[in-house]
């Protein structure tokens, strides 16, 4: 049997991994395509500025669902990344390599995978139930904090961890301390990896249906504070689909939602790039 010249071993991993990479593309493309085309048609101002009214045609539009939407997520993000970020530091920079650091690791990988639905049902236990938070917005963000806290910080972690060594010797070696070091020169050099771990949990908090049925009620009234029920995007379409006949107006709603993720992205780049400048001494 004739060997294979390590050149030629190299051009077809490398034809394999294009290939595999634009048939990936091409699918999410044309289901984006998909529902651009078939979303656009029902999408109007009406739909967007009134409140959905129920029933089997799916009367009404999105308005107080898109605030429920942003309401959730602005709360959510403001929980999550802090905590997030600030236990993979400590896991990073500050942990000694112990049985318990290696338990929490493994802990956090095992949550990372755990289904939604049981964080659903933890989130109304405790939430809910026990802190009297009732089927609240409140209840929503805390449910879905607990549902993203394990990827942002394994995300986080492994971008500090990245930076090379000689970073942190340089800047100790200036007589930097343990924290401005982790301030000025860490942070800003694993900010691209922290920001693809923050855009990660939106995408998957905004898309997330099954923990917060069991946690925010699904009310179409407009939010008035974080104790208030609501519904988001998501969870609006998977009524429209599932309970009405009002098929158009479900993909002019993923349309929306779409256009919410790829809006949340961009200003989450666009702040951490004005973060990073900031802490780098940038414009």
């Amino acid at each position: 049997m004739p060997r294979i010249s390590p050149g030629l071993t190299q051009k077809l991993a490398l034809a394999g991994i294009w290939g595999t990479g634009i048939v990936a593309m091409l699918i999410l493309l044309v289901i984006v395509a998909y529902v651009l085309v078939k979303g656009v048609a029902d999408l109007d101002w009406a739909l967007l500025s009134t409140a959905p009214r129920g029933g089997t045609s799916g009367e009404g539009g999105i308005s107080t669902v898109i605030a429920s939407t942003f309401y959730l997520i602005g709360l959510t993000m403001v929980i999550t990344v802090p905590l997030g970020v600030g236990a993979a530091i400590y896991l990073s920079e500050y942990a000694p390599d112990n049985r318990a650091t290696r338990l929490i690791r493994y802990g956090t990988e095992v949550l990372a995978g755990v289904p939604s639905i049981v964080f659903g049902l933890f989130g109304f236990a405790l939430f809910v139930t026990a802190l009297h938070f009732r089927f609240s917005i409140l209840s929503g963000a805390l449910t879905l904090a607990c549902l993203l806290l394990p990827t942002l910080i394994r995300t986080s972690e492994e971008a500090l961890r990245s930076v090379p060594h000689t970073h942190r010797e340089a800047a100790l070696a200036l007589g930097a301390t343990r924290w401005q070091t982790v301030w000025r020169v860490l942070l800003p050099a694993a900010m691209p990896g922290i920001v693809t771990g923050i855009i990660l949990s939106v995408g998957r908090a905004v898309g997330e249906t099954a923990c917060l049925f069991v946690t925010m009620g699904g009310s179409t009234a407009l939010p008035t504070s974080v104790f208030s029920g609501g519904r988001t995007l998501s969870m609006h379409l998977l009524y429209l689909v599932m309970d009405t006949n009002a098929f158009g107006k479900a993909l002019a709603t993923g349309l929306v939602l779409i256009i919410t993720i790829v809006a949340i992205n961009a200003a989450t780049n666009w702040l951490s790039q004005r973060f990073r400048a900031r802490m780098t001494g940038g414009a």
